[in-house]
């Protein structure tokens, strides 16, 4: 397979040179990509429509870890579903049991009411079975008397869904090998609620929940409030607590004249869909360009792990293939090298993390040029012992004999990851610094304007396996978002992680529902 792009060149230092410059972004790119993020979030708080969608959530409020109760989440996304039982204990602590259930692809393309059935049986069996509270209290008697409560239910729905209410929401399509039919077009909640009422089961549902704002709702009970939640992981998102007012497309609707908060799902993946201020290289071109979806979801292309692996994969081709001479594993390649999407953002972490190491001396980083030799005579013993350990973790990921790597190609490839991985932290850290300039939390740097709570500590909750086991990741973040708005800003700024927003986020999500009485 031929690489992205081919490099032939003159001088080999003038290539890793070209490659540096590409991937890196200075601080005045920074704030051009903030200034551009605050100008699309505009657009999609004003109209439908818009790439950067700005969904309204209708959530109206955010817990504080003093609220109590039993809820239930209902998580279904893919080939299993999940059940929870959240039990909060209004001290910021809650307890979870889930269980897994499989979802056949005979339910996944039949009839609508036999998957709902199907999900309201997995409640039941939930319920019966792993639930901490005494379901049978709860259900109807033989006579059909109603029982005067229920569990509150919050689902997660993660296929499009136009949302109109906290608890109502319209299938548009479905995706991930689902095509059950009848379900387009009809309101999920109310399949849900007459699968349940169907079995005479004493299950509510009444909240629809995005795992982003999942994630904000996890972080705000666990830590005693919240602004925002953001997802760095396979895929990103974001939401935040915005002022209705500002919702201006909810004009003339009932959340307009109640005025007030309302958490936003940004759907910030789409940001910038026509790479206008993105810092697009010939690599992110290609990998745009084979993707299942070209120009669209852009942003997440430059800042997800779904990502960022085939990005290296794609710059470590065109060293290979480069011209007269290669500048990497002398020309050859391996069939994972050359598979779409063959190399893992794992592999990309245990280079970074082999590289950091334990020792901030100078002698255990000290390296010549790419361009010239690695001789291990000229290298410390620390910078040596760091480079034979990364051979092996290139062997074993890429399928090299280990003596096909040299000391060199090690440092190469753990340079190539440094670089796709710091544009990734930077650029989320954009993300984070527009939502807090966009709350008046923050002004860009440089720019006057007065800002709310200078005191406030800034609760930022996340999700994600990038933000949260990447060596480095959130202090690149930070980097970024000192450099937007400012130190002062920035120390305040608490990002903590809240695991689970699909579950623990979707009951709290119920609870909000009572809560706030949206119901």
């Amino acid at each position: 397979m031929a690489s992205i792009e081919n490099f032939q060149y003159e001088s080999a230092q003038a290539v890793f040179d070209l490659i540096d410059c590409q991937f890196t972004l200075d601080e005045r790119n920074l704030a051009e990509l903030t200034k551009a993020f605050l100008h699309e979030f505009g657009l999609g708080l004003a109209e439908y429509g818009r790439p950067m969608a700005m969904i309204p959530t209708f959530v109206t409020g955010v817990p504080d870890g003093t609220e109590t109760g039993t809820f239930l989440a209902l998580d279904l996304g893919g080939t299993n579903l999940r059940v929870c039982e959240v039990v909060l204990n209004g001290d910021k602590t809650f307890n979870l049991v889930q269980q897994k259930y499989k979802v056949s692809e005979t339910l996944k393309t039949g009839e609508a009411t036999a998957l709902f059935d199907y999900l309201a049986d997995s409640v039941d069996a939930f319920l019966t079975t792993h639930a901490t509270i005494n379901y049978t209290d709860l259900q109807d008697d033989a006579s059909g008397a109603a029982a005067s409560t229920a569990l509150h239910l919050g689902l997660t729905f993660s296929f499009p869904v136009e949302q109109t209410a906290l608890g109502s929401g319209k299938i548009l399509t479905w995706t991930k090998g689902f095509s059950a039919k009848n379900a387009v077009g009809h309101d999920v909640v109310k399949l849900l609620q007459d699968a349940f009422d169907r079995k005479h089961m004493r299950v509510k549902c009444v909240a629809l929940v995005n795992d982003t704002v999942g994630t904000l709702l996890s972080r705000s009970y666990t830590a005693g409030g919240c602004i925002a939640g953001a997802i760095f992981g396979t895929g990103t998102n974001g939401a935040y607590i915005e002022d209705v007012a500002k919702l201006t497309k909810l004009a003339g609707s009932a959340a307009a004249s109640r005025g007030g908060q309302m958490v936003v799902n940004c759907e910030w993946g789409a940001f910038n869909n026509s790479r206008s201020h993105l810092p697009n290289t010939p690599f992110d071109t290609a990998l745009d360009r084979r993707s299942i979806n070209p120009s669209f979801q852009a942003f997440e292309k430059f800042v997800s792990g779904m990502y960022l692996g085939e990005t290296v994969r794609s710059v470590m081709l065109a060293l290979v293939d480069a011209v007269p001479k290669p500048l990497l594993f002398g020309g050859k390649s391996t069939p994972t090298l050359n598979k779409h999407y063959g190399v893992d953002t794992s592999l990309m972490s245990e280079m970074e993390a082999t590289w950091i190491g334990t020792e901030d001396s100078a002698d255990a980083f000290t390296q010549p040029p790419y361009s010239a030799e690695f001789k291990s005579e000229d290298l410390t013993p620390k910078v040596v012992s760091k480079l034979n350990h990364m051979r092996k973790i290139l062997a074993t990921h890429l399928g090299f004999q280990e003596e096909a790597v040299s000391l060199r190609d090690a440092a190469i490839v753990r340079w190539i990851c440094s670089l796709v991985a710091r544009r990734a932290a930077l650029l989320s850290g954009v993300a984070v610094a527009t939502v807090l300039i966009q709350t008046n939390h923050a002004s860009l740097v440089g720019e006057s304007k007065p800002i709310k709570g200078v005191n406030d500590r800034l609760g930022v909750g996340v999700d994600g396996s990038l933000v949260e086991h990447y060596p480095n990741y959130q202090k690149m973040m930070r980097e970024s978002m000192r450099a937007l708005v400012g130190e002062d800003v920035e120390k305040r700024v608490e990002i903590g992680m809240a695991k689970d927003g699909s579950g623990v986020g979707a009951a709290l999500c119920a609870l909000m529902a009572l809560k706030h009485e949206v119901v």
